[in-house]
């Protein structure tokens, strides 16, 4: 089978381009000019030069292929510029799937994020089925990443064979950018994490993400429009810090600062260092504001439909830290 991947320098999609190797699959990877390729490091592949935002650079590297798996976005919790993030994640999924129908593409696995569920600031386990809205969504990721997954859903009732994977939180190892959860770890290992909000969490391995990708391309594991839910354990901050500060040795905070707080301080370090200085702040007002809502979520759907395997999250954040030590993201233990 040759497949089509979007994404595979970045966290979820190198994983997933590796398994699909392992198993066997032919490989076609969009890469940009300016990607940086230490994912794709050590399995073979065909690499293409294109952007999601430039539709057409997607038709020659779409030809040929039976099906595509779509985990590219643009996944900041701030940015300069939001139609750029709009334009990305909607528009470009858009013509992808555009793209791919025109050329007769059999299956697209579209990743979507459990970002776009309906969270309850009460800690609700929530699943597929949640009520959920557009005026839900808290900050440009999240509302694009909606209007994406909408897409998507709209091109499976128009007949297109596209199904939605909505993973948790990975976690894991290869976290090069790193995602906003890595920075979590990388800051703890450095000592940065004073103190900690009342937020919650459902971590997952990042590599039975990567397995139920690949799964998803064949034909009868999972139905097309439907959208799953991959996760793991449902884990409030302090529980995360407690696990890595029993990995590590190192303390794990122990003063929970009030959402107020949390929120002045992402105010003034997104003015002046976002806005003033156009650096990325290391606290957002739209981070504070979705950390009031634990996301705690239900992966049964996959599990019955997909084949997906809830594993304990241990084994993954111990990767992810002796990843994030191995590669000086922090001092080696």
């Amino acid at each position: 089978m040759k497949v089509f991947l979007t994404g595979a320098t970045g966290f979820v999609g190198s994983h997933v381009a590796r398994v699909a190797s392992q198993q066997g699959v032919e490989l076609r990877l969009l890469v940009r000019k300016t990607s940086n390729l230490a994912n794709l490091q050590g399995f073979q592949a065909e690499t293409v030069v294109g952007d999601l935002m430039e539709p057409e650079s997607l038709r020659t590297a779409i030809r040929g292929c039976e099906a595509v798996l779509h985990v590219a976005a643009d996944y900041r919790l701030w940015v300069r510029d939001p139609q750029s993030m709009y334009k990305a994640n909607v528009d470009g999924t858009r013509d992808l799937l555009h793209i791919a129908r025109e050329e007769g593409v059999r299956r697209v696995v579209y990743t979507s994020s459990v970002a776009t569920m309906g969270f309850k600031s009460d800690g609700t386990i929530v699943d597929e089925n949640t009520p959920v809205s557009l005026a839900d969504m808290i900050g440009h990721y999240k509302r694009s990443k909606f209007l994406a997954e909408q897409v998507a859903i709209d091109a499976a009732k128009a007949g297109q064979q596209v199904i939605v994977l909505n993973p948790t939180t990975p976690i894991g190892p290869g976290d090069v950018k790193p995602t906003p959860t890595g920075r979590i770890v990388v800051d703890f290992l450095n000592k940065k994490f004073p103190a900690y909000v009342d937020t919650g969490l459902n971590l997952v391995d990042v590599r039975e993400v990567a397995r139920t990708h690949v799964a998803a391309l064949q034909d009868g594991v999972g139905r097309p429009g439907e959208r799953y839910i991959l996760g793991g354990e449902n884990l409030t901050l302090k529980q995360i810090l407690d696990k890595m500060s029993a990995i590590t040795g190192l303390p794990s905070p122990s003063t929970k600062v009030p959402h107020s707080v949390a929120m002045a301080f992402a105010f003034f370090d997104e003015t002046i260092t976002g806005k003033l200085r156009g650096k990325e702040p290391r606290a957002t007002v739209e981070a504070v504001r979705m950390g009031k809502k634990k996301m705690f979520a239900s992966s049964a759907k996959a599990e019955h439909e997909l084949g997906f395997k809830v594993v304990p999250v241990y084994q993954a954040l111990r990767a992810a830290i002796d990843w994030f030590r191995a590669h000086g993201y922090a001092p080696a233990a």
